[in-house]
């Protein structure tokens, strides 16, 4: 009787040594295929210079009003960040951008502070967020977040092209009779 408990104890302790190794090889494997996925889903400055879309860039005059405008200026460089296909400014920002975007709206100089413009602000925060929950989500496809980066790099062209088109109405002369 002893034996055959013996006998029983050890191939049940074979047996879950056996399951342990099984489980941990496949575990593994999974890590290397999903690194693999990963890599194959980097967005690239190439990427990203691939998109179509009309780029609007800021006028001189529109350049002379925002030199001074310091979170118009870091929202800028975001936006080459991005454009590089550097998405690092994501990885646990939330209060950063959140202020980012409230102060751009406080700050905006006079000249260019008018409803047009504080509407386009706010799409543009409402595509930054997108493209930030898209950057953070593990089951983001490629081609979601290079949609969701040409999105969002529409945005900040429409907000320069109504900056421009504001100062352009502004310097109008037009006589009424």
């Amino acid at each position: 009787m002893k034996k055959s408990t013996m006998n029983a104890k050890f191939l049940c302790i074979l047996t879950l040594f056996i399951l342990f190794l099984s489980c941990k090889k496949t575990q593994e494997e999974n890590t290397n295929d999903i690194a693999e996925v990963k890599q194959n889903d980097v967005i690239t400055e190439s990427d990203i210079f691939k998109l179509d879309y009309i780029e609007f860039v800021p006028s001189p005059e529109v350049e002379e009003l925002t030199q001074n405008w310091t979170e118009y200026i870091e929202l800028q460089e975001q936006v080459r960040q991005i454009k590089k296909g550097d998405l690092s400014y994501f990885n646990d920002n939330e209060e950063t951008i959140k202020n980012l975007f409230e102060s751009i709206v406080e700050a905006i100089p006079e000249q260019l502070n008018n409803n047009s413009i504080v509407a386009r602000i706010k799409a543009v925060e409402t595509k930054f967020y997108k493209l930030e929950s898209f950057a953070n989500l593990e089951t983001t496809t490629k081609e979601e977040l290079l949609l969701t980066i040409k999105e969002f790099l529409i945005s900040i062209t429409n907000l320069d092209l109504q900056m421009n088109k504001t100062i352009e109405l502004e310097n109008q002369n037009i006589e009424k009779p």
